[in-house]
């Protein structure tokens, strides 16, 4: 969760088959081969169509799917860190990536038996009535308290789902009150995450991970390296946490869209309740302003051709 801003702004069964010979796999590398938990976090990416009206979701197709992009280590290995997309001159479409945060700590669960809700569904389905990409950051406890809406996410053209740590603790000292991840247990915490996500049916996993608050610093990063993920952090942040007034929500994402943002928003009832009716405003006045919406894996995707063309 981000502290609030005070600007108010069916599997088939196995048949044998002749033996052939397997290509070797492509060797990828960022402090070391990906492990497991980047492996099972492989899943498809998309664009969404044309602004104004005639966009569809992608389908998806028979083959396999390409493999979502991830950037280069940063220096000392470190894990690296993507904020934003190149920012795209005047005469290019311009790009925008909703995300949202579904957060729900290890510690929440007698709150959600009380009945507290940190699901959304009428957010899931006004982005779907809208044909709108996003990505979901989810964390592990949240996809093991909603099983079948993580699945039901992680198995929509339009969406892709990742990585928001297991237990929402903070990876820093001093975030926003929340409790602390021993170094040690970093990488363990965002594995079991990715598990919980498999247990749950999740099939659209991206090898990305953001930091719970945002927090991170060397350490955080140097412990998450070699398990190949980007951190994702964003340039927009809509507010939305503990908002009551969803008109200054939206002011506040359009005032800071620009060409390539990533918008932070959260997908919990109970911490985030207008984020909805916000996204209602947001998405007809950006289509307006000529901006299509993606995935994040596709601005990383951009990101990286770039890089490579500098």
């Amino acid at each position: 969760m981000i502290a609030p801003t005070r600007t108010l702004t069916a599997q088939r069964p196995a048949t044998k088959r002749p033996a052939t010979k397997r290509p070797r796999a492509r060797r990828l590398t960022a402090a070391g081969a990906l492990t497991a938990l980047t492996l099972t976090a492989l899943a498809a990416c998309g664009t969404d169509p044309e602004p104004g009206g005639r966009d569809q979701p992608s389908r998806p197709k028979a083959s396999a799917p390409p493999r979502p992009a991830t950037l280069a280590p940063g220096p000392a290995g470190l894990t690296p860190v993507f904020k934003n997309a190149p920012r795209t001159p005047a005469s290019a479409t311009p790009t925008v990536a909703l995300t949202f945060d579904a957060d729900m700590t290890a510690d929440q669960g007698p709150r959600a038996a009380a009945g507290e809700r940190f699901d959304n569904p009428a957010l899931v389905s006004t982005l779907r009535r809208l044909k709108v990409p996003a990505t979901f950051f989810m964390t592990g406890r949240w996809a093991e308290e909603y099983p079948a809406q993580a699945k039901d996410i992680g198995r929509d053209p339009l969406f892709e789902v990742a990585n928001h740590s297991y237990s929402h603790y903070a990876f820093t000292d001093r975030c926003y009150g929340l409790p602390t991840v021993p170094a040690s247990r970093m990488r363990a915490d965002v594995e079991r995450a990715f598990a919980a996500f498999r247990k749950a049916g999740v099939e659209r996993q991206v090898p990305y991970f953001r930091f719970p608050g945002g927090c991170y610093d060397k350490k955080a990063l140097r412990a998450l390296a070699p398990g190949g993920v980007t951190a994702v952090q964003w340039d927009v942040v809509s507010g939305d946490a503990f908002a009551t007034d969803a008109d200054a929500v939206a002011r506040q994402v359009l005032d800071g869209v620009r060409p390539g943002s990533v918008v932070v928003m959260h997908c919990t009832r109970s911490a985030a309740p207008t984020t909805e009716r916000a996204l209602r405003t947001i998405v007809p006045k950006l289509r307006e302003r000529g901006f299509r919406f993606v995935r994040v894996s596709e601005q990383i995707r951009a990101a990286g051709a770039s890089h490579s063309r500098g």
